[in-house]
Order: structure tokens, then sequence, then C-alpha cells
């Protein structure tokens, strides 16, 4: 049950301004600048900011690599690592409420989704891979009788690590979890809208006993902060989760530098596939609903595109705008919303954006469109369902990060696989129907790092999130994350 009182009291707390966490203190930028927070909420000024400059991202840079080269967190016993991160797990979900508080004043994910998709998420990755810390073995090759072939694991060094604002706490959990746990030392840039509950975290790891400089925050830019950790020669692995042009820059400045590797998860176009034969529509539709506007449609796998069998088409589209009047948008400290605010004032125009030029083309905007409840000076947009549709269309082509779905009708399951896989992005996809051969064959021919069969969403840490194409590459969750951290490294012994 959450605490409305609580709510209450720390929607109105004083939010002092934020620094960076450099080598153990917390600092301001190194040329004193800051910036302003805005709230989403209300569009007035929350906090202030350390700026960062490309000197505070080379100091934090720094920090890290003198912590992993002296071994004060690497050369701990596993057992040791992991008590300290189980700790740092305890203590966040010990502040879950105000975590999950400050971080719906600084981006706006309605409070339900919050708690539990932000800290109590975040405290569960870090348990996750902190139990897994003593269970990673290297391995004996098969080798002839002359000769002993050891396969080593071992931590990559320095990991910079650039999270969005959509989820900081989540998705900053799923990089910060299997680097810290395989030995690294982390350097953090969290979004510029979105920084507060990240740094609040890591003063909760400083807490538990992580080690000066083995977690290194900064904040500001991504034209400087990101910029200077992705083209640092010091950084070995960069992880990162946003758009795509940006990813695109980080990959240069890696070929710039010192040819780091570079991991990527950059969103998507995802299609939600509904048969006449799903076996439940009225779950589909609520389902279908919520995996759209949820977050106010801001979630990397959201299911932005719908593909309905041409027979149903109506009827569903019907019953889904029906569902959808019904959501609480608005106040995301009320327990009672069901999507929350845009992030920003520039991601809430870019959203109307793809919707003006869906209407000027002739596409029928059923239900939404338009921003709502601007009185509060906050960021809103009414849940938007767009039927009439084209394949080719830019709003089924390119990912709008916001509570805009666009639906489209098929006849065949070969039309739903084409246009299903008819964007640059592969990310997630969805399939409702009670054929099970037709399930597995939509499973293979989707090309998607995720599909989910009569459901959307919902996986946990025991399967791997990752894309295909421009959705990018590498994999957060699962142990499978631990191979962006641990290199291998053989031992060739003559007996």
């Amino acid at each position: 049950m959450l605490d409305l009182s609580r709510i209450e009291e720390l929607r109105h707390a004083d939010v002092p301004p934020a620094r960076h966490l450099i080598d153990g203190a917390f600092v301001p930028a190194s040329d004193g600048g800051e910036m302003e927070v805005i709230s989403p909420l209300d569009g007035r000024r929350l906090t202030m900011m350390a700026r960062g400059t490309q000197a505070d991202a080379e100091a934090a840079v720094a920090a890290a690599r003198r912590s992993f080269d002296d071994g004060r967190w690497t050369g701990l016993a596993p057992a040791a690592r992991k008590a300290v991160m189980l700790k740092w797990a305890a203590l966040i979900e010990q502040n879950a409420l105000e975590l999950a508080v400050l971080g719906v004043r600084d981006n706006g994910t309605e409070i339900g989704m919050a708690l539990k998709a932000e800290p109590m998420s975040a405290a569960q990755t870090i348990r996750y891979y902190a139990e897994a810390i003593d269970k990673l073995y290297g391995e004996i090759a098969p080798t002839a009788p002359g000769a002993l072939g050891l396969v080593h694991r071992e931590p990559v060094g320095v990991v910079g690590a650039i999270v969005p604002w959509n989820f900081p706490l989540m998705i900053g959990a799923w990089k910060l979890g299997p680097a810290l746990a395989a030995g690294c030392s982390v350097v953090l840039k969290p979004a510029e809208t979105a920084s507060l509950s990240l740094l609040r975290i890591a003063e909760l790891a400083m807490e538990a006993g992580l080690p000066a400089g083995v977690l290194n925050v900064v904040t500001g830019e991504g034209a400087v902060v990101g910029a200077a950790i992705a083209e640092s020669m010091d950084v070995d692995v960069l992880v990162f989760t946003g758009s795509g042009p940006t990813g695109r820059r980080l990959l240069e400045a890696s070929a710039r530098s010192n040819l780091k590797r570079v991991y990527l998860e950059l969103g998507g176009k995802s299609p939600n596939i509904v048969f006449a034969d799903a076996p439940d529509l009225g779950e589909a539709v609520k389902v279908s609903a919520n995996g759209i506007f949820r977050n106010a449609g801001q979630v990397c796998v959201a299911g932005s595109r719908l593909l309905v069998e041409r027979s149903i088409h109506d009827d569903f589209v019907a019953r889904l705008a029906e569902f959808t009047a019904g959501m609480k948008v608005g106040d995301p400290l009320d327990p009672a919303t069901a999507a929350g605010a845009v992030n920003s004032l520039r991601q809430l125009k870019q959203n109307l954006g793809f919707v003006e030029e869906a209407r000027a083309a002739g596409r029928k905007i059923v239900t939404g469109g338009a921003r709502m409840l601007e009185e509060t000076g906050g960021y809103f947009m009414q849940p938007t369902i767009v039927t009439g549709v084209e394949p080719t269309d830019r709003l089924a082509r390119e990912e709008v990060f916001g509570p805009v779905l666009a639906v489209i009708p098929f006849d065949t399951e070969e039309e739903a696989v084409a246009i299903a896989n008819g964007t640059d992005y592969g990310l997630a996809a969805a399939v409702w129907t009670s054929n099970l051969g037709r399930a597995h064959r939509m499973i293979r021919q989707v090309r998607a790092g995720v599909v989910h069969v009569n459901t959307y969403g919902g996986s946990d840490m025991t399967v791997p999130l990752g894309g295909v194409k421009q959705s990018g590459n590498g994999h957060d969750k699962s142990l499978h994350a631990f191979d962006k951290y641990l290199d291998l490294k053989t031992a060739w012994i003559k007996l």
C-alpha cells in the first residue's frame, strides 16, 4: 500500500542542489556551472544540478581507473563484494518511497509504476547480480595429457555507462549491477532530465561500503560529459541506452579513441500483433493500452504499432478507445493515475508533431492527440490512437517515445510478419493467438530481441533484453549481461 501522507510530505520536500560523485565525494562542477532541474509535473524549477565539464568527466574516469588498478574492489573476495551489494540493495528497498517520489518529481512517471519499476526493480537487479558473484566459474579446457588449458573470467576494467531519463534506476541498475558484480569500476552519466534518483542510490552505495572511486556519477549535458566519457582512452567498455543518433556518435568516439567496446540499446518501434483467434480479446485490449500508454508511452519496448487482423479491427479499436478513455492521466503522485507526465516540453512538442503530421496525411485520430492539463504548467498529453496508418508512414517507422499508438490492419500471417519486420528496429514484439503453431512461427519470423505471446511486457531478470537491427547490440538482464563486463583470458600450461 502506498502511504499517501508520506507521498504528500515527499512531494513538497526541498531538494538540495545536486553535485557530482567523484572519488567518494560529492563535488560541484569544476567551473562552478549549474543547470536547472525542471519538474514535468508543473514546469517549475525543482532544484539545481552540477553542469559537468570535460575536466569533471576526466576526473571521474581517473578515479575509476585508480580504484580498479589498486584492487580496492576487484581485489576483494567475491563474498565480500557480494555482502556490500546485498546491503546496497537492502538500503534501496528501505528508501524506496523516497526514491520513487524523487524520481517522479524529476521525470513524471506515475507513482504506482515508479515504485515498482524504479527502486524496487533496481534493488532486485542489484541483489540478483550480487548473488551471482560467487557463482561465476572459469573453465578447464579438454586438452591433451601434456597440457592444461584454463579459461579465466576477469573484469574488463573501467565501464562508462550512459543511461536515459525514462527509467533511470531500472536501466541504471541493469548496467551497474553486472558491471560492479564483475569487479569493474564505473563512471555513470545520467540523463540531464533525470539525474536525482541515481545520485541518491550512488550515495546509498557508499553507505553500503562500496569503496571510493568504484562508482562515480557525473551530471550534465551529453554533448560534453557523455562525449568526454566516450572519447576517454581510459574507459574500457561503454554501455548506453538511448537514441540511435547518439549511439552512432558513441561508436564514432570509440573509433577515434581506444576502440573501446560499445554496447547499445537504441529503442524500437515494436509491433503488437493481434490475431482474430486471440484467446481473450478483452485482455488483449487492456494489455495493449497499458503497453503503449503507461509512463506516457516513454518505454523502450512500448508496443507503439498495433497490428490487428482486419476481421476484428473495427471492434478491437472501438474497445481499445473505450478502455483508453477510462485511463486517468494527470498528477503522477496520485496513486489512481494510470499515466503521468511527458518528461519535458521538448518531448511533448515532438509527440504532438507526429500527431499533426498524421492528421495532415488524412489519418484518423480516434482519441486524444492534444496537450492536456496545460493550466498546471506540467507536460501532459492525451493518450492518442491513430488509425488508417500505412506501414510506410513516419508514424509507423520512427520511434515517437510518447503516448501515440499507430494502428495498422492486416489480412494474413505473412502480411503481419512483413509489416512487423518493416522498420529499422527490432527490440520487442508481441503476438496474440490461440494457435500454438502460429505462435512459434511468429516467434521465429519476427525479428526482435524479445517476442511476447498473449501478453506484453513483464519478463523478469532471468531472461536477456537486447535488440537486433538498429535497436542495438549486447544484452541487459540475466547472466548474459556479464558478457559485457568480463574478459576471457586463457592460461596454457605445459605439464
